[in-house]
């Protein structure tokens, strides 16, 4: 029987998936997912709350709209010059310093002295922080999660941030409807405090993984350079190896070009007649998505995830094919949830890209899968708008299919893993 206060995973048997009884049995794992959601309902209702403040302050749309914006335009910024602190500094301390400086910048949005652009400026510069807290929070994964346990543990932190957010947005419209702004604000600041305060005492501590510099061993101490050298240096390393830069772009563009297609899903939704909503088309694939997470991830066996990735990934574009047709909103809603079912296709490249990556760089590997995933589905998406201004939104949506099809096939040995030497017997 296992203990409540078991830290790591049990062993699992490497042909069979791991469970979450498996999963949730690690308490670690338990503070990270509890804390992990705590974070992001706070988040998302920081971003509404700042949104609407900002609108009543300034009258325009636009500057609200940059103010949501501001919440996700710096995780590209700290991902390229700030990585190597995930790795640099103890895990534990990184994030609960930067739920702890979240705290303080929520207080000073509530208090409201400062004024629209002052606001947009401070949530920018500690943004900037939000990728290595990230990093920090996946690299902790394998630590304590092993074998099938950490890819399902991944899956299900994926399943959390759909659906917390989704919690998010409908708590933040409540709270702004019954608190205003301001009371969302201080809200906001409370699960800063609870999220700090899980971790702080759920998490054991740990050595940050990278605290030398490999660049001097001269017996004079371990030398430091600069946050942004050494993050610039890292990301170099990383890309530098074939095998990481493969799997990388692997997990980055199959992915990413389907977001070109529900980045038009509201001028589409818009052409079907006033009865149509894109909020329905966004909602399926969120749910195809999780759908996609929880049965791959938890019902096939290892072996056959990783076989099954190229094939998933395929899924992406085909469904994203039928918008040539003009479906009606049903069937344009079962298509995005087909094809973001696809997504799954990542949690069979999980171990192999945790078995690429050194472990002294494990934090910045992560950071910049997430930021690399980030930009390139903000440019998927810029190109969707694009193309809809030329196209029209259902032949831009079929072409986001093409690209995502095409990015499979040009990816297609990397997606497929090497066949298992065979043992003596």
């Amino acid at each position: 029987m296992t203990s409540a206060r078991t830290t790591t995973a049990p062993p699992v048997a490497p042909d069979r998936p791991a469970t979450f009884r498996d999963v949730f049995a690690v308490a670690e794992f338990r503070v990270i997912f509890a804390s992990y959601g705590v974070f992001l309902i706070g988040e998302t209702v920081k971003m509404l709350a700042l949104s609407v403040l900002v609108y009543e302050r300034t009258g325009s749309g636009l500057v609200a709209a940059l103010a949501y914006v501001t919440g996700f335009l710096p995780h590209a910024f700290g991902g390229v010059f700030l990585l190597a602190l995930a790795d640099r500094w103890p895990p534990r301390a990184v994030i609960v310093g930067y739920e702890l400086v979240r705290l303080a910048l929520v207080a000073v949005l509530a208090v409201g002295v400062l004024p629209p652009a002052g606001m947009l400026g401070l949530v920018f510069v500690v943004g900037l922080f939000g990728p290595v807290s990230s990093a920090a929070r996946t690299a902790l994964l394998p630590e304590i999660l092993h074998g099938d346990a950490y890819v399902l543990g991944r899956s299900l932190l994926t399943v959390a941030s759909g659906g917390t957010q989704v919690v998010g947005f409908a708590v933040g419209g409540l709270l702004l409807g019954m608190v205003g702004p301001y009371g969302a604000l201080w809200l906001t600041a409370a699960t800063c405090a609870l999220s700090a305060l899980l971790v702080r005492v759920g998490l054991r501590a740990r050595p940050g993984r990278n605290r030398r510099d490999p660049a001097r061993t001269d017996g004079t101490g371990p030398a430091r350079t600069g946050a942004v050298r050494e993050t610039w240096r890292g990301n170099r390393e990383l890309l530098a190896d074939r095998r990481i830069r493969g799997l990388l772009l692997a997990q980055w563009l199959p992915g990413s070009m389907l977001v070109g297609a529900e980045a038009v899903a509201v001028p589409y939704a818009a052409g079907l007649g006033p009865g149509a909503s894109a909020g329905v088309l966004l909602m399926a694939g969120a749910f195809g998505m999780l759908v996609g997470d929880l049965v791959v991830g938890r019902f096939v066996p290892p072996a056959a995830r990783e076989r099954l990735s190229p094939w998933l990934a395929l899924l992406l574009g085909v469904p994203v094919l039928g918008f040539l047709f003009r479906p009606g909103l049903v069937v344009a809603a079962l298509l995005f949830a087909v094809a973001a079912a696809g997504f799954a296709y990542q949690l069979g490249l999980a171990r192999r890209f945790l078995d690429a990556v050194p472990e002294s760089r494990r934090g910045q590997a992560f950071g910049l899968t997430s930021t690399g995933l980030m930009t390139a589905q903000g440019l998927a998406a810029a190109g969707g708008g694009a193309l809809t201004e030329v196209t029209g939104p259902a032949v831009a949506m079929a072409l986001a299919g093409v690209a995502s099809l095409a990015a499979t096939g040009a990816l297609w040995r990397v997606l497929t893993p090497e066949p298992s030497p065979v043992r003596p017997d």
